[in-house]
């Protein structure tokens, strides 16, 4: 049965445990199905330093760079949206006391937006996608656009990582158009 992309993940998000300076954060992914964008929320324990007024949440596409700020105040998690599939985003939780002043942000993490299919260059009939942890994706193929077939599906993912398929049948086919099913 294919499912909505907010059918598959709502409530149901991957977990991964990171040790911030003074907190510990774990991301849950939560996909929102409009405009090819999708969600990840950002959460960690509270600090132990009784001088934390609240934390500042850092992200971008580039590793140590981040090109946005979100300001949580006490809240210990948060959700970022309008993650682009396909982008590797960078996470970061810096906390602050009253009068503003940020401690050291965390070490960054990283995750994958799922949901993006690309064919391998140079492969002909190669692709590769980003998967979440705790789902499974199915490949299908057609060469009418009407009629889909499953020709490949991967395990539960155990990782938020890149994947990569070799279509072996393509070959035979004047054409062939794929697409992404995320369970």
């Amino acid at each position: 049965m294919m499912r909505s992309c907010s059918d598959v993940f709502s409530g149901r998000g991957f977990s991964r445990i990171l040790k911030f300076t003074s907190a510990i954060a774990s991301l849950s992914f939560f996909c929102s199905a409009t405009m090819a964008t999708q969600s990840v929320m950002v959460g960690w324990n509270a600090g132990t330093d009784p001088g934390i007024a609240g934390y500042a949440v850092y992200y971008g596409t580039t590793n140590g760079v981040y090109s946005k700020r979100v300001d949580v105040g006490t809240n210990t998690s948060t959700t970022i949206a309008g993650l682009v599939e396909g982008r590797t985003n960078y996470f970061a939780v810096a906390a602050y006391n009253t009068a503003s002043i940020e401690g050291t942000a965390s070490p960054a993490m990283s995750f994958i937006v799922p949901g993006y299919l690309i064919m391998t260059p140079g492969s002909g009939d190669g692709m590769s996608f980003p998967v979440a942890q705790g789902h499974y994706y199915t490949i299908q193929a057609t060469t009418n656009l009407t009629s889909w077939t499953n020709i490949w599906q991967t395990s539960t993912a155990s990782s938020n990582a890149w994947v990569s398929y070799q279509d072996t049948q393509a070959g035979s086919l004047p054409h062939r158009f794929y697409r992404l099913v995320l369970h």
